[in-house]
């Protein structure tokens, strides 16, 4: 693997990285975060959540394991770009088939690595995430500033109509399961529609744009809105949707799905200043007093005082007290704000999917 190339990351605000190649040359533009869990690169990088995102590593050594054609997310790299402090040139893993600067190289992803990713990460703790540019073929600043000022904010994107299917499909294989779930793409996990497969779920997953009507004509015994990418007070026709749905269907909702359900409950949402990203943050649930340990991938988060009486807050984030889950109980749905499907990550919360599974069982 060539690592040889003096690569530049900028960012918004004038701090600048110098650092040396790693994946694919040219030039890539996302908003920079972090990420601080020291395995599941692979799953990272093809999370549809991560879309227009230049996620850096905050583990030293990034690679070890190499990449498996069986833990990808989605059917691509969906990252803008990637930074490690030091990428492994060869993995030793039984499962492994590539290195990962090949796999990024292979792919068009454009990265930087032996770079200081402890600053650059306390740096976006301080300042808050912003947009950046890597690249191997411009190395003036002054350059590199003019192309960066021409790239809106996260803020107001809708990037969930990047990530959804184009049209429905059928899921599910087994065919005998004893549910019938409608999933709405927003930027969907595999992981989320195996497990929803494997606790006895047919599945179908239908476009982010799909309509109310078209969901009660297929008439499923419960409705699943996804993760995914963006500003959720930008997915305004999926917001929309799962207003038509409420009360019609038992809904459940991962990240970007919790804060669509709380935004057609009548809450609002806000940018966090740096995010939650890695597979190791605190969550209360509420109700049971227990404390449990999640995978989470957002950069906005639901305002609290902003959801009306009748919604419950059922889990809490111990880090900053931003809502991790809702539930209203009168209307048949609940969400979360981090993944209980766990990939990467513990699987303290995959209990939801059995919540979810009993309220289809008693509707």
């Amino acid at each position: 693997m060539e690592i040889s190339k003096t690569v530049v990351l900028l960012l918004q605000d004038g701090r600048f990285f110098y650092g040396e190649k790693f994946g694919s040359d040219g030039e890539t533009i996302g908003e920079v975060c972090f990420n601080t869990g020291m395995t599941g690169y692979q799953e990272i990088l093809t999370d549809p959540s991560y879309c227009q995102q230049i996620v850096t590593m905050t583990v030293p050594h990034i690679g070890n394991y190499g990449v498996n054609p069986d833990d990808y997310e989605s059917d691509r790299i969906q990252v803008a770009g990637f930074v490690v402090k030091e990428a492994t040139e060869i993995p030793s893993n039984w499962r492994s088939t590539q290195s990962l600067g090949d796999y990024l190289k292979d792919h068009n992803i454009v990265g930087i690595q032996k770079i200081d990713t402890r600053a650059l990460t306390r740096h976006i703790r301080n300042n808050g995430a912003m947009n950046g540019i890597i690249s191997t073929i411009d190395s003036n600043l002054e350059s590199l500033k003019k192309k960066l000022s021409q790239v809106p904010d996260m803020t107001g994107l809708d990037l969930a109509q990047k990530v959804t299917c184009k049209d429905s499909y059928l899921w599910s294989t087994i065919q005998n399961g004893q549910y019938k779930v409608a999933t709405i793409d927003f930027g969907i996990k595999h992981n989320i529609l195996q497990l929803l497969e494997s606790h006895g779920c047919n599945v179908t997953v239908f476009p982010a744009h799909v309509t109310s009507k078209e969901i009660l004509d297929f008439n499923p015994d419960g409705v699943f809105l996804s993760n995914g990418p963006g500003d959720p007070e930008a997915v305004i026709y999926g917001i929309e949707t799962v207003k038509e749905l409420l009360g019609e269907k038992p809904i459940f909702g991962i990240c970007l799905g919790h804060q669509i359900l709380a935004l057609a409950l009548g809450g609002k949402t806000f940018k966090l200043k740096f995010g939650h990203r890695g597979c190791n943050h605190p969550v209360k649930n509420l109700e049971s007093g227990k404390v449990e340990i999640t995978s989470q991938n957002h950069g906005f988060a639901v305002d609290l005082d902003s959801l009306p009486s009748n919604i419950e807050q059922t889990h809490i984030n111990l880090n900053d007290n931003t809502s991790e889950g809702i539930r209203c109980k009168e209307l048949s749905a609940f969400s979360v704000q981090y993944h209980p499907e766990s990939s990467p990550g513990p699987h303290d919360s995959r209990y939801l999917f059995e919540q979810f599974i009993g309220m289809m069982k008693n509707e």
